[in-house]
């Protein structure tokens, strides 16, 4: 049985949700917590619920939505040069910081695995285990990857994205439905969609801020700020343990992950083979072991 405590900590002027679940006796009285960030950027925490899949005696998994997000506060008038990475380091900082945080693990999923390499890079004191979860290196990449995907769609459906992009129409039900062939392949191949994943594409519709001006308006289409964003110029100052994952049909492409492997020492590197870009889902039971594993030790 578990138990979940739900509340908010301050952040400057703003306000920070997390969710976190424990064993019977509580959160704050069991092991070292896995914070878990979650990707976008402009996500929830929702479609990762399922790593709390994790938590066991010796360990509590916290959950949290980023600002600008879900149930952590909103702005969406907020200017274009706002949102930022270092706003988002920031926030997790305080984070660790608020819920008196000593020694953890941190999961980073997609955009979330981009921020923990960042986090990473800052050699906070109390961090001892890394997994990034099906991120790029770079948004580069990333791009060069979506558009090598993009062309093995049906020609009709990749003459509806470009028609739609050019036109400026990436809102129309006709991108949308396009854009579903691509997200079926490469972001989540489970049909019909997880309700958790639902609810967090629906948060992403009630409030696109963050979303469209960091990455744009898709997951392949990405003309936002992070558009020229890399870390791979400094990923051998990592210094953590760390756990790389991506799908044999994910967005993150091996290419797209290969620098973290190849950079930080001493990484390990599992490709889940039925899987896209959310194994935690896809290929649920297997994924919660191999990172029960690696945070227990015993992938050695």
């Amino acid at each position: 049985m578990h138990t979940v405590e739900e509340s908010v900590v301050g952040f400057e002027q703003w306000s920070t949700y997390y969710r976190w679940t424990a064993e019977s006796e509580g959160p704050r009285e069991r092991g070292r917590p896995l914070l878990v960030l979650h990707g976008g950027p402009g996500c929830t925490h929702d479609y990762l619920v399922s790593l709390s899949d994790l938590v066991n005696g010796n360990r509590s998994v916290i959950h949290y939505d980023q600002l600008g997000n879900g149930r952590s506060t909103h702005m969406s008038e907020a200017p274009y040069d706002f949102w930022t990475v270092d706003l988002f380091l920031r926030e997790l900082e305080n984070l660790i910081s608020e819920l008196g945080i000593g020694e953890y693990d941190l999961l980073g999923q997609s955009w979330g695995g981009m921020l923990a390499a960042e986090h990473a890079l800052r050699r906070p004191p109390g961090l001892r285990n890394l997994v990034i979860a099906n991120s790029p290196a770079s948004m580069q990449d990333w791009v060069d990857a979506a558009a090598e995907l993009r062309s093995a769609l049906p020609l009709d459906v990749q003459e509806a994205l470009l028609r739609n992009e050019h036109a400026g129409t990436t809102d129309s039900q006709e991108y949308r439905a396009a854009m579903s062939e691509f997200y079926d392949r490469h972001v989540c191949r489970s049909i019909p969609t997880p309700p958790e994943v639902a609810a967090t594409f629906k948060w992403i519709d009630t409030d696109p801020t963050v979303y469209h001006t960091m990455n744009g308006p898709s997951e392949f289409h990405v003309i936002g700020s992070l558009r020229n964003w890399s870390v791979k110029e400094r990923l051998s100052r990592i210094q953590t343990r760390t756990l790389v994952i991506n799908g044999a049909y994910d967005e993150a492409t091996d290419r797209t992950v290969e620098p973290f492997v190849r950079e930080i020492s001493g990484a390990r590197w599992v490709r889940f083979e039925h899987s896209s870009h959310m194994p935690h889902i896809e290929e649920r039971e297997l994924f919660m072991k191999v990172v029960a594993d690696f945070l227990d030790g015993k992938d050695t």
